[in-house]
């Protein structure tokens, strides 16, 4: 046996494995979180399983589930970008782990990175488990896959953009009451469950705009109406993406 083999080598992991270690810690603390899981699990698999099975609401002539599966995804992917991610992350900042992990090896942007690709990860669960259900309840999707897949994209990145900016600038109390407020919201006023031509029309076009109500209707258009690539609202989930995103990096406060 040689002289050193024992002597230790400190020294920070390579950047990928740091970032695959921060991602999966992550992911199983937002699914272990019990709060968590009811707002991206329980409570969408209950709004598609309850709106797709009771004659509540008017679907304009279309089937039920066909109308709610595009928009209770949507709901998936805020629950989890947005609000899920900024409560997570206020609380996170407000107890000094964000400030710890920052003095880490681990980049500041890379652990960004990790928390996104937690994200994307629950969302894949998310999305797997819903689509479960809505065949079981009859569903039948048309539509490009890629389009489908381009629209989850954007909108993970502009509710990702939205959680991070509140999480970083408002404190933990406020951001997990005005993170619930708005999944309340928009979960009524985004055409997730309720039609937007329901609503009155000057309150409509405003709502319209909204990024849950971009990427519910685009989610429609290709799922439901077989609509080659949505061009409009793939448009404006970006603008939502780069006005969040950039916001949130430049006014994110670590402390």
């Amino acid at each position: 046996m040689s002289v050193g083999t024992y002597t230790p080598a400190p020294g920070a992991a390579p950047l990928p494995r740091m970032i695959a270690a921060q991602t999966a810690f992550e992911t199983k603390m937002l699914l272990r979180n019990g709060e968590q899981l009811l707002l991206t699990v329980i409570i969408p698999s209950l709004l598609l399983v309850l709106f797709s099975t009771v004659d509540i609401i008017d679907t304009g002539g279309s089937r039920r589930v066909d109308f709610l599966a595009p928009g209770v995804l949507a709901l998936a992917v805020m629950s989890t970008a947005f609000t899920g991610q900024a409560i997570a992350t206020g609380f996170e900042r407000r107890y000094g782990v964000l400030k710890r992990l920052g003095a880490s090896p681990l980049p500041r942007w890379a652990l960004m990175t990790a928390k996104t690709l937690s994200v994307l990860a629950t969302e894949v669960l998310q999305i797997a488990l819903l689509t479960t259900i809505a065949f079981a309840l009859g569903w039948s999707p048309d539509g490009n896959p890629l389009s489908v897949l381009l629209l989850l994209v954007l909108g993970t990145a502009a509710f990702s953009g939205l959680g991070l900016l509140m999480a970083g600038t408002l404190r933990a109390e406020a951001t997990l009451a005005a993170a619930n407020l708005v999944f309340l919201l928009l979960l009524v006023g985004g055409g997730v469950i309720v039609p937007l031509d329901r609503f009155p029309d000057g309150v409509q076009s405003v709502l319209a705009l909204l990024p849950i109500s971009v990427l519910s209707d685009g989610l429609r258009d290709v799922l439901q109406h077989g609509a080659a690539m949505p061009w409009g609202d793939l448009g404006i989930l970006a603008v939502w993406a780069v006005l969040a995103l950039g916001a949130a990096a430049r006014l994110f406060r670590w402390e």
